[in-house]
């Protein structure tokens, strides 16, 4: 068999993850044909079925599936490659760090104070994204760390959970169950979060339902991701919608409540790094985060 091309990975992913020739072909700016023919003899290299074709649907079989994990993975892989090599070779090197504004625990001002007197520490370029884009960031190389929140995929990542805080959900200050002093998931029943989810299943797996961005853009024209937007659905009763602990103390407002609920499971805040990184910087950054973090928790349990 001979070696798979990086292009034969790009134009299977494409297909596999869309389920669909057309907008694959689209997605790569090609014809559809030879994106068809592409498959076909990637399939007869492999000697196996990766896509069960019908005039209906495409799927992928067993053998796909595990092509389109380690194709993504190659893919972030060489990508990753490209972008390290480029940043080793910057007169001024930095760490980059990969995190979604707000998410950080409230940490981030302490942690960066402590980084700075580390004798390997670089100064700092934040690499600010949506949620879900942070360990995909590490992965392929735009980030030499992230801090995010669990869970997510960790695929080639080594992980430190930092720190864990409660969910409160945001309701609008009219709203009946605003009135009160704490919530269970049962009583959320009939409400839904902004991705359109039911709120009484809770926030798993992604902590503001923020999932599926296109079915609050079809029903409100807005989009999950937009912070303020969020905010001015929750105070119109149009959704409600969970927050970790530390950013509802960063956006107290007046049409809102924030109550906490019972059995909804933490916010856990975690550092993320290449699995194969050997950068002194990167270890200093995750020891710092370490320190802070662990003091912030002896702090809180003191009170």
């Amino acid at each position: 068999m001979n070696d798979l091309e990086t292009r034969q990975l790009r134009y299977f992913v494409a297909v596999a993850e869309e389920l669909h020739f057309g907008r694959a072909a689209e997605r790569l700016g090609m014809a559809q044909p030879p994106l068809s023919r592409a498959i076909r003899t990637l399939e007869r290299q492999l000697g196996v079925a990766l896509l069960e074709r019908t005039t209906r649907q495409v799927t992928l079989t067993p053998a796909g599936e595990v092509l389109l994990r380690d194709a993504r993975t190659a893919l972030d892989a060489i990508g990753a490659a490209g972008r390290r090599a480029r940043h080793a070779g910057e007169p001024a090197p930095r760490l980059r760090l990969a995190l979604k504004p707000d998410v950080d625990g409230g940490l981030l001002p302490r942690i960066l104070d402590a980084y700075d007197g580390e004798a390997a520490a670089l100064p700092v370029e934040l690499v600010l994204g949506r949620f879900g884009e942070q360990a995909q960031a590490v992965r392929d190389g735009r980030a030499d760390a992230a801090l995010l929140l669990t869970p997510f995929d960790d695929r080639g990542l080594d992980v430190e959970p930092l720190a864990a805080e409660p969910f409160l959900l945001a309701v609008a200050a009219a709203d009946p169950l605003a009135a009160r002093s704490s919530l269970r998931l049962a009583d959320l029943a009939g409400r839904s979060l902004p991705d359109g989810s039911p709120a009484d299943q809770g926030v798993a797996p992604g902590p503001y339902g923020y999932d599926r961005d296109d079915a609050l853009a079809q029903r409100t024209g807005h989009s999950s991701r937009d912070l303020p937007q969020i905010f001015r659905l929750v105070e119109l009763g149009s959704v409600v919608c969970f927050f970790p602990a530390s950013l509802t103390l960063r956006y107290p407002r007046p049409e809102i409540a924030y109550r906490p609920v019972e059995g909804q499971a933490p916010a856990v805040l975690a550092v993320a790094w290449p699995k194969d990184s050997r950068a002194a910087s990167v270890a200093a950054f995750v020891r710092a985060a370490a320190t802070v973090s662990a003091a912030a928790q002896l702090r809180t349990a003191a009170t």
